[in-house]
């Protein structure tokens, strides 16, 4: 009985190995005709926040930028994603982080290939654990880490003046090693550049029109 517990276990695990698809983590791949690099903030307009690519990005767009290119560790990147389409930027799980090359690669991400869905997110599996064709969602996510010290998104976030930015989110698939035969990895098509950007904090001259407006409220409630 144990012999047989053990086997269908193996079998569960071996399942689930296959059902892990997978995608290029990459924002140049010549042969899909894809280069969407990213940027610092806006020069002089730090808390603008920009979408699509420039022309001479792949495919070639309109869009300008002044900030720099990201470049080497001082910025983190990473990959958030979920197996399926449709799904929205707050339901999608870390798949994977990296840093931006440097000198005349700067902007582009160190390459990596990742698994298509995280534990518990996997591609549906057919009898026998065969995979089956599926697409996921993915949105790549970028943030100063202030010399190593912002380590995560979430962190990044919680500080209004940790600049940060975000892809716009993308449905792509078949996910590479689903189906019968087992489909090649694609490459994150649809995605653009972007730029990093501050949120703006409350200037002094908004809160002492929200004090002023408070102390009539409550002299009126008197």
């Amino acid at each position: 009985m144990k012999k047989i517990l053990l086997f269908t276990a193996s079998l569960v695990v071996a399942a689930s190995a296959f059902a892990q698809g997978t995608v290029q983590f990459n924002n140049i791949v010549t042969a899909s005709q894809l280069r969407f690099p990213i940027y610092d903030v806006e020069l002089g307009a730090p808390t603008a926040e920009k979408h699509g690519n420039t022309p001479t990005g792949l495919p070639a767009q309109s869009q300008t930028y002044s900030g720099a290119l990201l470049a080497g560790t001082s910025y983190t990147v990473e990959l958030w994603g979920l197996v399926g389409t449709g799904n929205t930027s707050n339901s999608l799980t870390r798949l994977a982080g990296t840093s931006f090359r440097t000198g005349t690669a700067a902007g582009f991400i160190n390459t990596a290939l990742l698994p298509g869905g995280a534990p518990g997110v996997a591609v549906p599996n057919a009898p026998l654990g065969l995979p089956t064709q599926s697409s996921g969602t993915f949105q790549i996510r970028a943030w100063n880490n202030v010399g190593g010290t912002i380590g995560t998104w979430a962190a990044a976030l919680a500080l209004p003046a940790v600049a940060r930015g975000a892809s716009e989110i993308v449905s792509v698939g078949p996910l590479g090693g689903t189906g019968q035969p087992a489909a090649t990895d694609p490459a994150l098509v649809g995605m653009t550049s972007f730029n990093l950007h501050i949120v703006p904090e409350p200037s002094a001259i908004a809160l002492g029109v929200l004090g002023l407006g408070t102390l009539m409220f409550l002299r009126r409630r008197k």
